[in-house]
């Protein structure tokens, strides 16, 4: 995710960190040439390209539009799910430590244990979701939160995020056994795992419906067959800066696409991606100083302007 303080409009024309310029490079160019030999053609020819009336052009346009508008609202409307799905997380992550060090009896046999035990896999849970979201490796990340006799049922799970909470419901059902809970206190921390487990349900949906390929193939068959009748169109009014036209259309359509297409995925390493990193090295930071941890890991900071 880009974090930055907003630039004066001078700079904001030559930024290119978090822009998607980079993206369609090509298509900008590709467009700008074919306007520059059609203005060329028509400043040399000039009976070659009769006047058009813009009508049909501003209709295609206008459509065009709304299709652009609908799917960069709901490409958007799955970025802004994702962001409240890991805020629900850091809401249950430390809800969830505060009851357990709130509640358990410390003092009482196993009662410290139990405590930095559900800590620390909350923890672990935290840094495997967003592994598993990112298809990455989460075992440096997690290892040194989890018991050696653990570790290898959990590495033949296909599921290692909901194989963690499992053995958060194991280690909560060993509070009741030794009394260390009272029911209605094991319930409430129980919801707070099933919320944990609800919003890893959440991101999977998230991440496994992308929008119907339909959607992207009508907006960019639309928007390349308008932009390659465009300079056509135009080049008897506009002359020799129609290339400006053109690049200027290209740029807005293709890149309201190359965004929506950044926005659909958002647990990625794009630059307008998430920054599930920074926020699972959050929630390690709030749990382990709840749990007195005096040596903290250091938060990540944006290199680039960029929190990953």
């Amino acid at each position: 995710m880009i974090v930055r303080d907003k630039p004066n409009a001078f700079k904001l024309l030559f930024i290119l960190r978090g822009s998607v310029v980079t993206l369609i490079f090509g298509q900008i160019a590709f467009f700008t040439l074919l306007g520059t030999a059609v203005a060329a053609a028509q400043y040399y020819y000039p009976v070659i390209f009769p006047t058009f009336t813009l009508s049909p052009l501003a209709l295609l346009g206008v459509a065009l539009s709304l299709f652009l508008g609908f799917r960069n609202n709901a490409s958007y409307e799955r970025w802004w799910e994702a962001r409240k799905q890991w805020g629900q997380l850091v809401i249950d992550a430390r809800s969830l430590s505060r009851q357990v060090t709130s509640y358990v009896d410390e003092s009482a046999k196993g009662g410290a244990e139990l405590q930095q035990r559900m800590i620390y896999l909350t923890i672990a849970f935290s840094h495997a979701l967003r592994h598993q979201l990112r298809q990455s490796d989460p075992w440096s990340d997690i290892e040194k939160y989890l018991n050696p006799e653990d570790i290898a049922a959990l590495r033949k799970s296909q599921n290692l995020p909901d194989a963690l909470l499992r053995l958060m419901g194991k280690k909560l059902g060993t509070c009741r056994h030794k009394n260390l809970l009272s029911d209605f206190l094991i319930q409430s921390i129980d919801d707070n795992i099933t919320s944990m487990a609800t919003v890893q349900a959440g991101c999977e949906r998230i991440q496994s419906t992308p929008l119907p390929f339909a959607y992207m193939l009508l907006v960019q068959r639309t928007a390349y067959l308008y932009c390659l009748i465009l300079p056509f169109g135009i080049v008897g009014s506009m002359g020799l800066i129609t290339p400006l036209f053109c690049a200027i259309i290209a740029y807005t359509f293709f890149g309201l696409d190359a965004l929506s297409e950044e926005l659909e995925e958002p647990f990625g390493l794009s630059a307008n991606d998430l920054p599930l990193s920074a926020i699972s090295r959050g929630i390690e930071i709030n749990l382990l100083e709840i749990l007195g941890v005096i040596e903290l890991p250091a938060a990540i900071q944006p290199v680039k302007n960029r929190l990953i």
